[in-house]
């Protein structure tokens, strides 16, 4: 090992720290969760002397040669510095809130310590140096955070999890074949290397390096929550623990994000046929979430459906850094902005939707509506995110929005200008305004549900609900609710130095000119996405969407239709049927094996009995040519029959039986060679070990077989 230890020490940490809790929690369950609280707060101290290093001297590189054969390689820049830094802010945050709202769960200690492993994982992931790193941590923290999926072991969480981890591990295998084709084509899985290597053999292997790239979009974007590979998100996050749904959308998302920039930036850099692949999957991504937001009544499930649009917004950002090629300084910037404020907006949201079940177990509209009203604190807190999402001038969403928006207008003067049909992007540009609106609308529904009507029938109860969450969770809460309104508030103080820190990750480059973010024609942007929002909100929602119930009391209305399931709809019946063809397949091969190896048996056995008539006859001759006219040279003959073994027992057996043939069996001799017959049984005893040892073969493979398709069972049913 050799390099900068502070990288080091800030990986293994947590993973230390995870063993260090467990254990404590087994003795005592307070001390544990200061055990945890401490841990959280430690591991932030860490990345902030790393910070200090990094500043003092530059990039931090640490290398670990002998681990796994391949080495592990970690690397400090600005932007892993900045996605560093989030990460344990939000560990931090969400270990100082979970100790109020984990105070009467079950399973704490098995939550903590996957919690921790997972911190190190994600630190690794946001680290890495090189993608077989990243693949290494990457995998440790898609399988440690499925314990937080299924915390509850409940029928909902469980069938989450299945979803969640079916999704991880098949990403996980795609995303590893593809690192096998890219670094057989390139010969290195280096970042800082693979943009060069790649260049150089894109000519002869063009098609292994696409099929390498889109293998790993394929991991990283199902752990994104990309389209059509989102389905675990909107399940995962409502049947989580609060704590674990905030960092599930706020950061794991982020790390499948960091893949596919990664991707873009160093493989296929200003490729514009991927850029358009990204920006396509980003725009359906983008809308399709808003689209299930504005349907949702349920608190935890639209903030997921929110985590899939807002990705989205991302992918779009990342697809028009490509299109853009080397003029892409908007689209840099405002997909680094927009992945950092969806982190803290997130991380504020889920929290905040934590206080509200934690107080009342219930997630639905129609049963938490009016909780909110008599809270000033958790409102306030709660509207900073929302009009931060929702991209309101004055608030942080609005300047990375802005910035995405400003990229695709610029795409579109250039195509324009170059005489070339700009329709398709302008399309596309009114998508990424109407999505703007449809959030502005379903964040409004929330809080309008939450925090300005009242419950018909337990207001009173609520509003007496005066002590709702404690010193500590004010504290998780109100710090990054601060930090976000303060990026909202002085965008060229915070954000665009946070930018300047970050963009040489992806190659980019200062903007020609200043970024007036509140002039008019960039306000124009959020003028239009905002009339969309009233308008949804007051023309879809409010008239469509509410109904009356059974009492005649105003309601949010569930109209999404239960079968409009892409998992169950598709996904399920699609693998059931591949899973069937599969196993038919191999079952129906088996078959035709077993068939063959019976017929082998047969024809064996046939032709060991002819093999031994032969053999009998044969032998027969010999002893008939040896006490006659051959007698000398039949012996010669026989002495290469059998194994060397075999030849010299039966010689010696043969000596003996010619002397009791002249002595006590003169009038009865013993006609038979021992040679012949001691090499017949060696034959003999040869073939059948070969029949046994093919039988044993083929059993071992018909075993094999089983194995793997009773695996497959059991993982899909």
């Amino acid at each position: 090992m050799n390099g900068d230890f502070e990288l080091f020490h800030v990986i293994w940490f947590p993973f230390m720290a995870a063993f260090l809790c467990y254990l404590t929690g087994m003795r005592h369950k307070m001390i544990r969760d200061r055990v945890l609280q401490l841990s959280v707060i430690l591991e932030m101290g860490l990345m902030v002397l790393a910070a200090g290093a990094y500043l003092r001297t530059g990039e931090l590189e640490f290398i670990w040669e002998d681990f796994c054969m391949q080495g592990l390689y970690l690397k400090l820049d600005g932007f892993r510095l900045l996605y560093g830094c989030i990460a344990a802010l939000m560990w931090m945050m969400t270990g100082i809130f979970s100790r109020e709202y984990f105070a009467h769960y079950r399973n704490r200690n098995r939550y903590y310590f996957f919690y921790l492993l997972t911190l190190g994982a994600t630190v690794g992931v946001f680290l890495s140096g090189d993608l077989y790193t990243t693949f290494v941590f990457f995998e440790i923290m898609s399988l440690a955070s499925y314990v937080w999926v299924i915390h509850d072991e409940k029928p909902a969480a469980m069938k989450a999890g299945e979803i969640y981890l079916a999704i991880a591990v098949i990403g996980g295998l795609v995303m590893l074949m593809g690192l096998f084709l890219l670094y057989d084509a390139a010969g290195t899985l280096r970042m800082s290397e693979l943009h060069d290597a790649v260049e150089a053999v894109m000519q002869e292997k063009g098609m292994q390096i696409y099929a390498a790239g889109l293998c790993m979009l394929f991991g990283f974007g199902a752990k994104a929550g990309m389209f059509p590979l989102h389905v675990w998100l909107p399940k995962a996050h409502p049947v989580a623990p609060a704590p674990a749904s905030a960092l599930l959308s706020g950061i794991l998302t982020k790390t499948g994000v960091f893949g596919v920039l990664v991707i873009s930036a160093e493989i296929f850099r200003y490729d514009p046929q991927w850029g358009r692949l990204i920006l396509y999957l980003g725009t359906i991504t983008m809308f399709g979430g808003a689209f299930l937001a504005v349907f949702s009544i349920d608190l935890k499930r639209t903030l997921a459906c929110s985590s899939m649009s807002q990705i989205g917004f991302i992918l779009v950002g990342a697809g028009m850094m490509e299109l853009l090629g080397a003029e892409n300084a908007l689209a840099v910037r405002g997909t680094i902005l927009h992945m950092v404020n969806h982190s803290m907006i997130k991380l504020i949201l889920f929290m905040a939707a934590g206080v509200v079940y934690r107080n009342l177990h219930a997630l639905d509209l129609n049963e938490i509506r009016g909780f909110g009203y008599q809270k000033p604190l958790l409102k306030a807190i709660f509207l900073t995110g929302a009009l931060s999402i929702g991209g309101i001038p004055g608030f942080s969403g609005y300047v990375s929005k802005t910035l995405l928006h400003e990229s695709i207008v610029e795409y579109a003067s250039e195509l324009a200008a170059h005489g070339e049909p700009s329709l398709w992007i302008r399309g596309i540009e009114w998508v990424f305004l109407l999505t703007g609106g449809m959030t502005i609308a379903y964040m409004t529904k929330l809080f309008a549900a939450v925090f300005l009507e009242k419950h018909p029938d337990r207001q009173q109860e609520y509003d007496a609900k005066t002590a709702y969450m404690n010193q500590e969770s004010i504290f998780a809460l109100l710090i990054p609710a601060i930090l976000l309104a303060a990026m909202g508030f002085l965008p060229y103080q915070t954000m665009n130095r946070i930018a300047d820190l970050a963009q040489g990750f992806l190659h980019g480059e200062m903007p020609a000119h200043a970024v007036h973010y509140f002039s008019l024609a960039n306000l124009k942007g959020a003028v239009i996405s905002m009339t969309i929002g009233v308008l949804v909100y007051f023309g879809v929602i409010r008239r469509y969407l509410m109904g009356k119930d059974e009492k005649g009391r105003t309601c949010y209305l569930n109209v999404w239709p239960g079968w409009l399931d892409l998992e169950d709809l598709v996904y399920r019946p699609v693998f059931a049927k591949a899973a069937a063809a599969f196993a038919g397949y191999f079952c129906g091969l088996a078959d035709r094996l077993y068939l063959v190896r019976n017929l082998l048996k047969g024809a064996l056995e046939v032709s060991a009995f002819l093999s031994r008539i032969c053999d009998y006859l044969m032998d027969t001759v010999l002893v008939l040519f040896r006490s006659t006219t051959h007698k000398s040279r039949t012996e010669r003959h026989v002495y290469l029959i059998g194994s060397v073994f075999s030849r010299t027992l039966g010689k010696i057996l043969d000596q003996i039986v010619r002397v009791i043939n002249h002595t006590i069996r003169r009038k009865n001799p013993i006609e038979r060679s021992f040679v012949v017959t001691f090499a017949e049984w060696e034959e003999m005893i040869n073939r059948t070990n070969r029949l046994i040892g093919a039988s044993l073969s083929f059993g071992l493979m018909l075993a094999a077989i089983g194995l793997a398709l009773t695996l497959v069972y059991l993982l899909w049913w």
